[in-house]
């Protein structure tokens, strides 16, 4: 599979099957309705997409430079973590403006999310390079 073909597979998959985790997650715990968790939601995974196709760009390319390219366990996880917080950055905002919270409730919020989004992409890249295969920066 081409590099691009992969990251576009990759992020549409990620995305729809993260909007129905997060979409669950807000209506949950929020007092928003179900059309309204659901709605911020498929907003937020538009913004996660474009990023994910830019971050994951920019770390496949540092990770072809590396002397072992392996996908190991460490790199999983400071994939995961660095993917969340560089989202969590544009994100929170929104997040506040969209459920008319403060910031502070939107953190509180967004710090929820992205415990289970960290969970989420890892499980998720683990079992994507499972069916397709590692990408060729890390064979």
């Amino acid at each position: 599979m081409s590099p691009l073909r992969r990251k576009i597979i990759y992020a549409l998959s990620f995305e729809v099957l993260g909007i129905a985790v997060a979409g669950t997650s807000l209506f949950l715990v929020s007092a928003g309705d179900a059309a309204h968790s659901f709605s911020l939601s498929a907003l937020c995974a538009s913004v996660a997409m474009i990023w994910s196709y830019i971050f994951n760009t920019a770390f496949e390319a540092w990770e072809s430079r590396q002397i072992h390219r392996a996908r190991t366990r460490l790199r999983r996880m400071v994939h995961a973590v660095l993917f969340e917080g560089g989202l969590l950055a544009v994100l929170l905002p929104l997040t506040a403006w969209w459920l008319s919270i403060s910031m502070l409730q939107a953190m509180m919020l967004e710090a929820g999310l992205v415990a289970v989004f960290i969970l989420y992409t890892y499980l998720f890249t683990l079992a994507f390079d499972g069916l397709f295969g590692p990408p060729i920066s890390a064979q």
